[in-house]
């Protein structure tokens, strides 16, 4: 029985805010949910799901609504911690973790374990919900972790490639806990055809 997964990574987020829990999407951003919606609507979801940060909430929730489903937030679906503070070089933190995935600052994740608490979060969804077509509001690193998981010739170079992409889908289907394909979705291609 195949599940299929449609990740979200959230549409634009308004970077001015620093704390990451509560940080909203722009007027952009908001705007660009409808090619999510647009996306999802025929595609018969029972089940939303997102990370609790408000982005990723708020990136699903027109589609949700519009099809009268609950999100439910599920806290390892977070995005991972960087570190209490603001980082300049951002750009260069990232290739050194994706370089080394143990690679951490002092109170951050390293994307191992950002990975491994995703997973984890995925495969209890699989089992809980098994032959259904699910939405999950997510992240691009976290996200990018879990393509990683499954096909590890996802690296670095990909995950530049997604990283002005807001919002960015993935649509992945398992056959229990296998996954058996992987598909990566630009919605503003989609909405250009």
């Amino acid at each position: 029985m195949i599940t299929t997964v449609y990740f979200v990574r959230h549409a634009e987020p308004d970077t001015s805010i620093h704390e990451d829990l509560i940080r909203p999407l722009t007027e952009k951003g908001t705007d660009d949910c409808k090619y999510v919606t647009q996306f999802l609507k025929d595609k018969n979801i029972q089940i939303a799901l997102s990370s609790p940060y408000k982005r990723s909430v708020d990136t699903i929730l027109p589609f949700a609504q519009e099809i009268g489903l609950q999100i439910e937030t599920i806290a390892d679906f977070r995005e991972r911690r960087v570190e209490s503070g603001w980082i300049e070089d951002f750009n260069g933190f990232v290739k050194r973790q994706w370089a080394d995935f143990s690679y951490k600052l002092s109170d951050g994740e390293c994307l191992s374990e950002v990975q491994q608490r995703n997973i984890k979060a995925l495969e209890k969804i699989l089992a809980q919900h098994s032959g259904k077509n699910i939405v999950i509001g997510t992240h691009g690193t976290a996200l990018s972790t879990m393509i990683n998981y499954y096909d590890e010739t996802y690296g670095y170079e990909d995950f530049q490639k997604i990283a002005g992409v807001f919002p960015w889908l993935v649509v992945m289907k398992f056959d229990g806990q296998t996954c058996v394909e992987i598909e990566k979705i630009d919605l503003f291609e989609l909405d250009e055809k």
